[in-house]
């Protein structure tokens, strides 16, 4: 039987959205198709394990940005599990701690660098329904549905050349208005750079989206998305059809 250990990636600092959801969701979606999954906790004074199967990071505010920044590059361990090609999923502060620099407090704070991007403050907190379509760069090419989530943030994320959106955003805010994220002048949200895929997209936003959960699953196992044992749930169904409506 497959086995598949999940990073949890300081959920003592950002865990502040439910965004731990999602690691939740991964380890249910394996069980479901009889994949012996687990879950590892990597708290704040714990080294980040560069041999997990795939990780999750959430939201959390500015202080808690700062405290995840200055962890992760003291323990470098994700950008080791990310040069080996392991999937990791970021949500909101995760997604711009990943990346060059963000604003904490004001200031400017230089993040990971696994993201080729650059977060700086809107103008207007971003509030309410996110969703987007899938775009064609990079792995998001075998997404095929629709994508949902809730968003509350104050960033505005540009992307480097190195870096490509998750989708173009069809209702909210998403990577901002005005910054160099848009795609032909649309909104996008997200960014997918090598085995890292992040989102402003709360829910969370794995279970709002199951087939990006399995894609990250096909991923963890090495298989193609569309040789992963379908899984259909009624109660998964019926959240997107309320959340999509």
């Amino acid at each position: 039987m497959p086995k598949l250990t999940i990073g949890l990636v300081l959920p003592d600092v950002l865990g502040t959205y439910g965004d731990d959801g999602n690691a939740l969701v991964l380890r249910e979606r394996a069980r479901r198709r009889g994949i012996d999954a687990a879950i590892e906790r990597i708290m704040l004074d714990d080294d980040v394990p560069p041999t997990h199967d795939l990780y999750t990071l959430g939201g959390g505010e500015d202080a808690a940005q700062l405290i995840a920044a200055a962890r992760l590059s003291a323990s470098p361990g994700l950008q080791a599990a990310a040069a080996d090609g392991k999937p990791i999923f970021a949500v909101c502060a995760g997604l711009q701690v990943l990346g060059h620099t963000f604003r904490a407090h004001g200031n400017e704070v230089e993040g990971v660098g696994l993201l080729d991007i650059t977060t700086a403050p809107l103008p207007k907190r971003a509030t309410g329904e996110l969703a987007a379509t899938p775009t064609r760069a990079g792995i998001t090419a075998e997404l095929s549905q629709p994508l949902t989530g809730f968003e509350n943030h104050m960033g505005a994320t540009a992307l480097g050349p190195d870096a490509s959106a998750l989708g173009r955003v069809t209702r909210g805010v998403g990577n901002g208005v005005g910054v160099a994220s848009s795609i032909d002048g649309e909104k996008v949200d997200g960014v997918v750079q090598g085995s890292v895929i992040a989102t402003y997209m709360h829910g969370p936003a794995l279970a709002r989206n199951p087939e990006l959960a399995d894609l990250l699953l096909a991923r963890a196992l090495d298989v193609p998305l569309a040789d992963l044992e379908p899984l259909e749930l009624d109660a998964v169904t019926q959240l997107r059809r309320e959340r999509l409506r």
